[in-house]
Protein backbone atom coordinates (compact mmCIF):
# COMPACT_ATOMS: atom_id res chain seq x y z
CA UNK A 1 0.00 0.00 0.00
CA UNK A 2 1.25 3.59 -0.90
CA UNK A 3 0.32 6.10 1.79
CA UNK A 4 -0.01 9.59 0.28
CA UNK A 5 1.04 12.96 0.98
CA UNK A 6 -3.15 13.52 2.48
CA UNK A 7 -2.83 10.35 4.56
CA UNK A 8 -4.87 8.29 2.14
CA UNK A 9 -3.58 5.11 1.27
CA UNK A 10 -4.14 3.18 -2.25
CA UNK A 11 -2.52 0.38 -3.76
CA UNK A 12 0.55 0.40 -5.10
CA UNK A 13 0.56 1.14 -9.16
CA UNK A 14 4.02 0.81 -11.16
CA UNK A 15 2.19 2.78 -13.57
CA UNK A 16 2.15 5.83 -12.17
CA UNK A 17 6.39 5.48 -11.27
CA UNK A 18 6.38 4.96 -15.07
CA UNK A 19 4.79 7.85 -16.09
CA UNK A 20 6.58 10.22 -13.92
CA UNK A 21 9.74 8.67 -15.51
CA UNK A 22 8.45 8.47 -19.11
CA UNK A 23 7.80 12.47 -18.51
CA UNK A 24 11.20 12.92 -16.78
CA UNK A 25 13.19 11.24 -19.11
CA UNK A 26 11.27 12.80 -22.73
CA UNK A 27 13.86 13.45 -25.25
CA UNK A 28 16.58 11.74 -23.08
CA UNK A 29 16.91 8.17 -25.49
CA UNK A 30 16.85 6.16 -22.29
CA UNK A 31 15.20 2.39 -22.86
CA UNK A 32 12.01 1.83 -21.53
CA UNK A 33 13.67 -1.85 -20.15
CA UNK A 34 15.47 0.83 -18.08
CA UNK A 35 13.08 2.46 -16.65
CA UNK A 36 11.40 -0.98 -16.07
CA UNK A 37 14.26 -2.53 -14.56
CA UNK A 38 14.61 0.99 -12.14
CA UNK A 39 11.11 0.37 -11.12
CA UNK A 40 11.50 -4.22 -10.69
CA UNK A 41 14.36 -2.61 -8.62
CA UNK A 42 12.26 -0.83 -6.17
CA UNK A 43 9.47 -3.36 -6.13
CA UNK A 44 12.23 -5.82 -4.35
CA UNK A 45 13.65 -3.50 -2.33
CA UNK A 46 10.07 -3.33 -0.93
CA UNK A 47 9.53 -6.99 -0.79
CA UNK A 48 12.97 -8.18 0.08
CA UNK A 49 12.68 -5.58 3.35
CA UNK A 50 9.12 -6.60 4.20
CA UNK A 51 7.38 -3.20 3.57
CA UNK A 52 4.01 -3.25 3.24
CA UNK A 53 3.29 -0.06 3.24
CA UNK A 54 5.01 3.52 2.03
CA UNK A 55 5.03 6.86 1.45
CA UNK A 56 5.01 8.53 -1.97
CA UNK A 57 7.84 10.67 -0.39
CA UNK A 58 9.11 7.00 0.06
CA UNK A 59 9.08 5.72 -3.02
CA UNK A 60 10.31 9.42 -4.49
CA UNK A 61 13.66 9.23 -2.79
CA UNK A 62 14.12 5.76 -4.03
CA UNK A 63 13.61 6.68 -7.50
CA UNK A 64 15.69 9.79 -7.67
CA UNK A 65 18.25 7.65 -6.21
CA UNK A 66 18.33 5.02 -8.86
CA UNK A 67 17.34 7.58 -11.54
CA UNK A 68 20.36 9.94 -10.47
CA UNK A 69 22.67 6.59 -11.86
CA UNK A 70 20.64 6.89 -15.20
CA UNK A 71 20.35 10.85 -15.99
CA UNK A 72 21.18 13.19 -14.20
CA UNK A 73 19.01 15.72 -16.06
CA UNK A 74 15.89 12.98 -16.16
CA UNK A 75 16.79 13.53 -12.20
CA UNK A 76 16.74 17.21 -12.21
CA UNK A 77 13.41 16.75 -13.90
CA UNK A 78 12.06 14.13 -12.04
CA UNK A 79 13.22 15.83 -8.76
CA UNK A 80 11.45 18.90 -9.88
CA UNK A 81 7.92 18.14 -9.86
CA UNK A 82 8.98 15.42 -6.59
CA UNK A 83 10.51 17.26 -4.58
CA UNK A 84 8.26 20.78 -4.92
CA UNK A 85 10.79 23.40 -5.43
CA UNK A 86 9.42 26.78 -3.42
CA UNK A 87 11.73 28.78 -5.22
CA UNK A 88 14.26 29.09 -8.00
CA UNK A 89 17.23 29.50 -5.03
CA UNK A 90 16.14 25.76 -4.00
CA UNK A 91 16.38 24.21 -7.36
CA UNK A 92 19.78 26.16 -8.26
CA UNK A 93 20.89 24.71 -4.49
CA UNK A 94 19.85 20.94 -6.23
CA UNK A 95 21.64 21.79 -9.20
CA UNK A 96 25.18 22.48 -7.41
CA UNK A 97 24.71 19.45 -5.24
CA UNK A 98 24.82 17.25 -8.14
CA UNK A 99 28.14 18.64 -9.75
CA UNK A 100 26.77 18.90 -13.57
Amino acid sequence: MVIKKDGTKETFDRQKIMNGLLRATVKRNIPIRTLNTLIDSIESELRDNGISEVSTQEIGSMVLKRLLTVDKVAYVRFASVYRDYKDVDEFSAELRGLSL
